[in-house]
């Protein structure tokens, strides 16, 4: 079994975020930021038309970084992107592209973690409702594309 190898950097990146709450040793450990790579800044798309934009951000909703999210955006998506506003719609496209971790967005719609004013708004709330699941709708899968 081959096994990656990955930099101290790397393992000092990756036992802050797993252990950093637990331990608080690694709160102190240094990190140079220069060795990182760069992520570009999101740009919102300003001249996509509202039914483009909609159909990017239910394909963006099903392929995130962790099947979580998967589930939790593609059925809310589903559920509400077609009725939303123009306004909503730039609020949802806001939320699940400024975040640089999908982890962020959701220990905010699980209310584990305070949402920053920046995307604490309508569609937030709305979110945090659909994840709460108050039906006890299944969720197991992706809701299929051709149905929306």
């Amino acid at each position: 079994m081959k096994v990656a190898k990955v930099s101290k950097h790397v393992n000092v990146l990756i036992f802050r975020a797993v252990y950093s709450s637990k331990i608080p040793e690694f709160e102190s450990l240094e990190v140079d930021d220069s060795k990182m790579p760069s992520i570009p800044q999101y740009e919102i798309k300003k001249d996509e038309s509202i039914n483009k934009k909609k159909a990017r951000l239910s394909y963006q909703s099903r392929k995130r970084g962790m099947l979580e999210n998967c589930l939790l955006l593609s059925t809310f998506a589903a559920k509400y992107l077609k009725d939303m506003t123009v306004e909503e719609t730039e609020q949802y496209d806001k939320l699940i592209n400024l975040p640089l971790n999908d982890w962020d967005i959701y220990y905010w719609a699980t209310e584990h973690k305070p949402v920053p004013q920046e995307f604490d708004n309508k569609i937030m709330t709305l979110l945090k409702q659909h994840v709460s699941n108050k039906d006890r709708e299944e969720r197991y899968r992706q809701p299929d594309l051709h149905k929306h």
